[in-house]
């Protein structure tokens, strides 16, 4: 009877401390993780995110850039976390990437966090040298059906999201085209520019200054819509087909540790969708070609188990290895 009624006790007090963390939080640090270096879009959406969060909660926000492959360490620090709301990672479409590339994770990102808010979506971008004989996509697929296995697709590494959206399309058009995967974003340029390659697959931000320059120009973005900042190139599903209903959108966003109360979380997700409306953070990330969008805890949720099914199956299909 005695133990029945500490474990009462035990129970009630947890939810009294609960209530009481979401009434009074937050009243230390927030802490985010970010699974790359700093400068990068990643560690800039965070930084300017987590100002105004260290705004509006009257406190300061910590950004803890732990790069490595995959994201392994950063998403194994949120995962081992108090689930306090003390600590928050940068997930994205490479998090889901990595769900379904790895053999095995020190977490399961579906079980192991809690979706606070999607932060930010950017596009990716079919592109070509301003030496091409292709003008538009459908060019390109004129070419790739009269000659199968001649159509060279430059991305970076294997299972990087450009590489397997570019796998994604080939299979969604049904092509026959050589994907070929490169080091790192600038060799794949200096390839496209050298003629080794007929186009290149890869995140907008990096290639602005190129069709600025028209040094290159962008042929078909990847997304569901049009990109504001170059509302002139159509997006691949305009082609219609098999490609009506293509979507590669790349996105980014912060989870919590699973366990964290949901009025904490829902006054995060508070916070975070009022910082986005806000000129300074939506045209800071403009300027790397990413468009502010908040979403419901929910949302992002279902966004990220999509997306693992989806770069499962095009990993599967594509017969990639996995690491």
């Amino acid at each position: 009877m005695f133990r029945s009624f500490f474990m009462m006790c035990l129970v009630i007090g947890s939810v009294s401390v609960q209530a009481q963390t979401a009434a009074t939080y937050p009243t230390k640090p927030i802490r985010i993780i970010v699974p790359n270096a700093a400068g990068g879009a990643a560690d800039i959406t965070s930084r300017e995110v987590g100002k105004k969060l260290a705004e509006e909660f009257h406190g300061s926000v910590i950004i803890d850039n732990k790069s490595s492959a995959g994201g392994i360490v950063a998403g194994e620090q949120l995962a081992k976390a108090l689930p306090d709301g003390y600590t928050l990672l940068l997930v994205s479409s490479g998090t889901a990437v990595s769900s379904a590339l790895f053999k095995s994770l020190p977490f399961d990102p579906l079980k192991d966090f809690a979706p606070v808010s999607k932060l930010a979506i950017f596009d990716l971008v079919i592109a070509v040298s301003d030496q091409s004989r292709f003008h538009n996509l459908a060019e390109v697929l004129a070419y790739a059906r009269a000659n199968p296995g001649k159509l060279n697709i430059g991305t970076p590494q294997i299972g990087t999201t450009q590489n397997l959206a570019a796998e994604l399309g080939k299979s969604s058009a049904g092509i026959n085209a050589q994907i070929v995967p490169v080091n790192g974003t600038p060799p794949v340029m200096a390839a496209l520019r050298g003629g080794q390659i007929d186009l290149m697959i890869e995140i907008l931000g990096p290639l602005a200054a190129q069709f600025k320059s028209k040094a290159m120009h962008p042929l078909a973005t990847m997304g569901e819509k049009r990109n504001p900042q170059f509302a002139d190139t159509p997006t691949v599903r305009e082609s219609g087909g098999t490609l009506a209903s293509f979507n590669a959108t790349s996105w980014n966003g912060f989870a919590a540790p699973a366990k964290t109360p949901k009025d904490v979380i829902a006054k995060l997700n508070a916070a975070i969708q009022k910082a986005l409306k806000t000129p300074d953070v939506v045209d800071h990330l403009a300027l790397l070609s990413l468009q502010a969008e908040g979403s419901t805890p929910e949302q992002l949720g279902e966004l990220l188990a999509f997306d693992t099914k989806r770069w499962g199956d095009v990993i599967a299909r594509a017969k990639i290895p996995k690491q």
